[in-house]
């Protein structure tokens, strides 16, 4: 997966920040990988269907790798970037990282590669548009 030359800089535009809240948290009290994991699928599939010019369905989750924990009070910013693109499918590299207690110090916590597929009004595949 494409790493950014700078590993204290993010890959790909900003695409979705939210405040991680109380009632996301593990029973460790760190937020749940699940909740990231959804945050990351939502800003994907935002730059997915605007490639695609319309719907598009997750397929698969290529890569997945969680780094540090995100805690209550993180501001969680998903930066997506297109990796690749096929006939049907793109695959987009993301990279959650978090603004510590809303600072401006900022940390990745987490990166993935997913695949999108660009899907009809029936769920069947179509061709992606042209750029």
């Amino acid at each position: 997966m494409p790493q950014s030359p700078d590993p204290e800089q993010p890959t790909g535009a900003l695409t979705l920040r939210t405040l991680t809240m109380p009632r996301d948290v593990n029973n460790n009290g760190d937020i749940f990988g699940g909740w990231v994991l959804s945050q990351m699928d939502m800003a994907a599939g935002i730059v997915a269907s605007a490639r695609a010019q319309g719907r598009v369905a997750t397929v698969a989750i290529d890569a997945m790798q969680f780094i540090r924990p995100v805690k209550v009070g993180d501001v969680l910013c998903i930066y997506v970037s297109i990796a690749r693109v096929g006939r049907t499918s793109m695959g987009l590299q993301i990279e959650a990282w978090v603004l510590r207690n809303r600072q401006e110090r900022r940390e990745k916590v987490t990166h993935g590669l997913f695949t999108f597929v660009a899907i009809d009004e029936d769920g069947k595949p179509r061709v992606l548009p042209a750029e």
